[in-house]
């Protein structure tokens, strides 16, 4: 099955001007724009046929294509990520029977959660759409929470039924626990990995319904599919000692820096 990734990136974030290329420094101590460190991220992934970022800035198709990337221009009207996949799907012609969305702010996707997503939709005989999550230990949880208390946004946790079909995806951490965690302690909650994977029907049709209300108040655009009563796999994945984080706020910065030093990640 011809796979696509797509890495949807914006300059004009609300919470975040600029993301895209905000310098990361690595082990080796060179610093790299977040767009790259996501298409290195893309560029391990086994299985793809093609990976090209989608974006409606200059500065972002400058900065990509001076490391070699390929560039899809994506009108300044998309919404989300999963609206700009589907332009730049259609851009490029179509011809793929999965569509994957790396979002440009998680290099820390190792490339196993992805494999493992186009895997599991592959295999599933109702999903239209799959995206990874990931069981936290206390100190992601603790992390979540601490986010929440400063009032920032962090990361999104998710839940799903005991066919792997997700429920619901929050800003808030869910399911409610009542307990306090050490670091390495096991917990129940599931973070949820900002990829996803579509079948091209899927993408075809988010593209043509309206946000509504719970996407609009959470901020989450995977929920315009469970409004809308796609099936969403939730693929659990693990960490394998890998440690994960988006780059939501600036103050994730010196986070993602600290563990990619930590893996040796140049």
């Amino acid at each position: 099955m011809p796979t696509l990734i797509v890495i949807p990136a914006r300059y004009a974030s609300t919470r975040y001007p600029g993301k895209p290329l905000v310098e990361l420094t690595g082990a080796s101590g060179e610093a790299k724009s977040l767009i790259r460190r996501s298409w290195d991220a893309a560029m391990q992934v086994k299985g793809v046929d093609r990976v090209a970022v989608a974006t409606d800035d200059d500065r972002i198709r400058e900065a990509a294509e001076a490391f070699g990337a390929e560039v899809v221009m994506t009108s300044e009207a998309c919404q989300n990520g999963t609206e700009r996949c589907a332009e730049a799907f259609d851009t490029l012609g179509g011809g793929f029977d999965v569509v994957v969305n790396l979002q440009g702010d998680a290099p820390l996707t190792p490339p196993w959660f992805v494999e493992e997503l186009i895997e599991g939709l592959k295999k599933s005989p109702v999903a239209e759409v799959a995206t990874p999550v990931l069981k936290t230990e206390g100190e992601a949880l603790n992390g979540f929470l601490d986010d929440r208390k400063a009032g920032r946004v962090g990361g999104t946790t998710a839940v799903f039924g005991i066919d792997n079909n997700a429920l619901y995806f929050s800003k808030e951490v869910i399911p409610y626990t009542g307990k306090t965690y050490g670091d390495d302690d096991e917990t129940p909650v599931f973070h949820h990995v900002g990829v996803y994977a579509y079948r091209p029907s899927a993408l075809a049709a988010y593209s043509r319904w309206n946000a509504g209300p719970l996407e609009k108040l959470e901020g989450l655009e995977q929920l315009r599919f469970l409004e809308r009563g796609v099936h969403v796999l939730c693929v659990e994945v693990e960490g394998r000692g890998r440690k994960f984080w988006e780059l939501n706020n600036p103050e994730d910065v010196p986070r993602i820096e600290a563990m990619l030093k930590g893996m040796g990640v140049a």
